[in-house]
Formats: structure tokens, C-alpha cells, sequence
């Protein structure tokens, strides 16, 4: 009498579960389709007995406690009618239950295709249309995607006439049966180019390049993708192409730093200017722009214009142009001009003597001869 727990090679208190993926493992192991020899042949038969018993758990009972390797009270067996044996388990470990049903498709959808392109500032706060050339695969012009050569069509596959799957007889300890698969002639297709399109040798599409417009809305930024659907690669045998990404990269502007949807510009002021004030103009996106400089105005401060900078990409209205303000020291002056600013310090309390700044008042004269009176 054989030990069928030796046979799956698990222990007496394997559960249902060890005990079915290790029937799997040793069936496929020593299939006669697999394995040669009467040796196999033997190993097979003894651990599908195995598991015909050991599967059922009135029969694992029996034969745990009689021996009986049939795992039945008479000892007559009951074949392979038992619960834990099902047909499921044939089918799940020689077929693997994911054969495909009916002939499969030559058509299918294209690839997706990505492109990068460059925009300027401008065209980033307010928007663009913008050509550009795309190579990618198109419908076959000379068989428009059916991958035969031009009067001829598809032939029915004599092997799997049509179905796209062929069967063949395969030994199991349930007799003969049909294993059904793809067939390898057709690959599975049901149909044969004979007479394939010269022009594009039978896939249905060919490269070539393209001229889009594409809209690029305002608001976008380095790093934003538009979806073109639909105009990416053509699929095999005409079928629907994939969609093109266009991914946008901002060029950096001379004048002009972005920073969200707000511009920033530097505006430099003459010293005279900023101490008097006076009207200048600045030239935007938006045209020339007159910015009112008031009187002492100093380095580092910033003039708000409100909604000249870019466009917000999802909702409405603009963000602001900062202007920063740089204050200009002359560097090279002439002895007039030395005159006046000399004159200039005196008026205000300011004398400058032998490069050195000497204070006739102010705040920390005021500080000095209050302490020293104490």
C-alpha cells in the first residue's frame, strides 16, 4: 500500500490547500505530455490517486484511519466523482484557464506620443497658436490600414479555419481530452495576409511627418502638457491612434522673472529723479506703462502694477507686475558737478571733508549732548 501523503510529499497534517499546490506542482512535473518514460508515467497516476483521496475530506477521514488507500469503506473506490477531485483542477493545471476565446484582433490602438516645444514669455501671458511638426505612424495611404496589397484581401487560415485556435488530444488521468490554444500559424488571428501591402509590408501604417496648429492656452508654464487626443501613432491594420502630448518649456525673458502668475521687472531711477520725483514709462507685455516715481524715493522698494502679469491658467483675471526699484549713483562726476552736490550737503547739514561724512546734527548729535549734559 502507498503512502499518499509521501506521493504529494506533504505531512499528515497538511492542510487542503498545501495539499492542492503540491498535486499541482508534481502533476505538471510528470504529465505524459511533459515527461517521458514509464516511470513518469507511474508517478502520475500515484499522485493523482493521492489527490483524488487526500482532497476529500471524508475520504482523507477513511483513509486515515483504515489505510484503505481508496480512501472507501468497501475499499471499492468511487472513481473520480468525489468533491475534492473537481474537473476544475484538470483544466486550471494544464490549461491554466486563461485560453482565449474566438480569433483575436490584427487591429489595435496606437502608442501615445510625447513632443516638447519651446514658447516665449509673451505667448506664455496671453496664449499662442503654435505649429509644429510631429513624425509619428499614419494610416497606410496605398491600403488605408487593411495591411494587403491593393485588390487583395485576407485569407481564412486553413489550419484553424477561421477561429483563431486549434485543439489537440492530450492523455490526463481522465482519459483523452482537448486542450485548445492560439494557433501558431495565424497567430490567433483567424486570417492570412498572403499578398501583404508593399508600401507599408502588411502593418496597415507608415512614418511620416505632420504639420499640427495647436492651440497653447495663456497661463501655461514650463512643465505643462496639452492632450491632443487622437494624433498620436496610428495603430496596426488602421487601428484608432493614440493621443500626442505636447509638454511646453518657457524660455527665460531678458526684462521680465516669473514667479507664479506674477512678473517681476527691475526699473532703474537716476538719484536726481528719485529725490525729486518724476514720471517714467516702462515697457510691458501690455505696451508701455507710466510709472509715477515720488519724490525720495529709495533703492528696493516696489511699484505695484495691478493685473499686467500672466494669465491664470484655470480661472480668470491676471497676476500683478512688481517693479523694483534701483536708485542710480552717479560714478563719474565732473568738478561742476562736484560744486552742486557739495553745495547740496552743506544745505542739508552735510559736510564731507577729506572723503569723511562729518554730522552737524541729527539724531546722534542730539543723543551726544544730551548724555553729556547729564
Amino acid at each position: 500500500m502507498s503512502n499518499h501523503y509521501d506521493a504529494l510529499g506533504v505531512s499528515r497534517d497538511a492542510t487542503g490547500e498545501e495539499i492542492k499546490k503540491a498535486y499541482r506542482k508534481l502533476a505538471r512535473k510528470y504529465h505524459p505530455d511533459v515527461a517521458e518514460g514509464e516511470d513518469a508515467q507511474d508517478r502520475f497516476k500515484n499522485v493523482s490517486h493521492a489527490y483524488e483521496v487526500l482532497s476529500d475530506p471524508a475520504k482523507r477521514r477513511i483513509y486515515d484511519t483504515t489505510g484503505n488507500e481508496n480512501g472507501t469503506d468497501n475499499g471499492s473506490g468511487s472513481g473520480f466523482g468525489g468533491q475534492g477531485f473537481a474537473f476544475q483542477d484538470i483544466f486550471e493545471t494544464f490549461f491554466g484557464g486563461s485560453g482565449q476565446s474566438g480569433p483575436a484582433s490584427r487591429t489595435r490602438r496606437g502608442q501615445d506620443a510625447l513632443i516638447n516645444i519651446r514658447i516665449d514669455l509673451r505667448d506664455a501671458v496671453f496664449g499662442v497658436n503654435k505649429k509644429i511638426e510631429v513624425e509619428t505612424a499614419v494610416v497606410c495611404p496605398t491600403c488605408d490600414g487593411g495591411c494587403c496589397q491593393p485588390g487583395t484581401h485576407p485569407t481564412t487560415c486553413d489550419i484553424c479555419h477561421g477561429s483563431g485556435q486549434v485543439q489537440r488530444p492530450v492523455r490526463s488521468i481522465l482519459g483523452q481530452v482537448m486542450t485548445v490554444a492560439p494557433c501558431g500559424s495565424c497567430q490567433g488571428i483567424g486570417t492570412m495576409i498572403l499578398d501583404p501591402c508593399n508600401e507599408c509590408n502588411g502593418e496597415g501604417r507608415v512614418r511620416s511627418r505632420r504639420t499640427l496648429t495647436i492651440k497653447v492656452p495663456a497661463g501655461v508654464g514650463t512643465g505643462t502638457r496639452i492632450q491632443l487626443g487622437g494624433q498620436g501613432e496610428a495603430g496596426p491594420a488602421g487601428g484608432p491612434a493614440g493621443d500626442l502630448y505636447v509638454e511646453i518649456k518657457v524660455n527665460n525673458d531678458p526684462s521680465f522673472l516669473r514667479d507664479g502668475d506674477d512678473l517681476h521687472a527691475t526699473l532703474s531711477v537716476p538719484m536726481t529723479a528719485a529725490a525729486l520725483g518724476t514720471e517714467l514709462t516702462l515697457e510691458t507685455f501690455d505696451g508701455e506703462q507710466p510709472i509715477s516715481v515720488k519724490s525720495g524715493l529709495q533703492s528696493g522698494e516696489v511699484i505695484l502694477l495691478r493685473g499686467l502679469g500672466v494669465t491664470h491658467l484655470r480661472g480668470y483675471g491676471r497676476g500683478d507686475l512688481k517693479v523694483h526699484i534701483n536708485v542710480e549713483t552717479p560714478v563719474r562726476i565732473d568738478a561742476a558737478q562736484q560744486d552742486l552736490l557739495k553745495q547740496l550737503a552743506a544745505l542739508r547739514g552735510e559736510q564731507v571733508s577729506e572723503g569723511k561724512l562729518v554730522t552737524s546734527g541729527g539724531m546722534f548729535s542730539k543723543l551726544r549732548d544730551k548724555f553729556g549734559s547729564l
